[in-house]
């Protein structure tokens, strides 16, 4: 499912229009990556949480050589499902 199919299935069940939906889809996911960004967890209920995570500097291969080389440090964004949405899986 893409962000156009979720936007008509919502729009079916609503009534707004699917472009509102679309564009609502949009600020949604553009409010959670700036929360990301700030190093803020969003938190979702029913469904998850969003955060931010540390991960550390490590020793790595060069796939290339085999010759060993420092991965530097970086944070990554996690999803963490909440209860009800592991229930439905």
């Amino acid at each position: 499912m893409n962000t156009s199919d979720l936007a008509k299935k919502i729009a079916s069940t609503t009534e707004l229009s699917e472009a509102k939906v679309k564009a609502t889809i949009q600020a949604l996911f553009s409010e959670i990556a700036d929360a990301a960004g700030r190093g803020e967890e969003t938190s979702i209920p029913g469904f998850g949480k969003f955060s931010v995570k540390d991960r550390p500097a490590r020793q790595g291969r060069n796939p290339a050589t085999g010759q060993p080389m420092e991965i530097a440090a970086s944070k990554k964004v996690s999803f963490t499902p909440a209860k009800g949405l592991k229930d439905k899986l």
